[in-house]
């Protein structure tokens, strides 16, 4: 069983689609806590659900259960995400779960914003 990430950073859509297909990625969870980009509006969930599945490739949003920006306040600590909370919930291990049985069936890649794989959201 093998997970991908892809960040989309300020990449084009087409170059997105493209790693994916190059990967032979068949479904996308996007965990982005939220799915909107004001720069790249062509990462807005709606937007990004439509051009992948017109490739193929099924869109997934696991933001609320594996998003690194929870709405509840208890999960910050002077506006630091507090990750290791987060991780101990009941949601994120729904979210790993669906992750996990997903996995049986589609290759899948975790995409959120930023390119570079080690950020944490800080």
């Amino acid at each position: 069983m093998e997970l991908y990430t892809i960040g989309h950073s300020d990449r084009s859509i087409e170059t997105l689609i493209g790693l994916l297909k190059q990967y032979d990625i068949a479904a996308l969870a996007d965990v982005r806590s939220h799915p909107y980009s004001r720069y790249l509006p062509h990462f807005n969930q709606s937007s990004l659900k439509t051009r992948l599945q017109t490739a193929g490739i099924q869109y997934v949003f696991l933001g609320r259960e594996l998003g690194a920006r929870p709405s509840n306040s208890e999960y910050y600590i002077e506006g630091k995400a507090l990750y290791e909370k987060i991780a101990a919930t009941e949601l994120f291990s729904q979210g790993i779960q669906r992750l996990l049985t997903g996995l049986k069936t589609y290759k899948i890649a975790l995409m959120c914003a930023e390119l570079e794989a080690d950020c944490r959201g800080d």
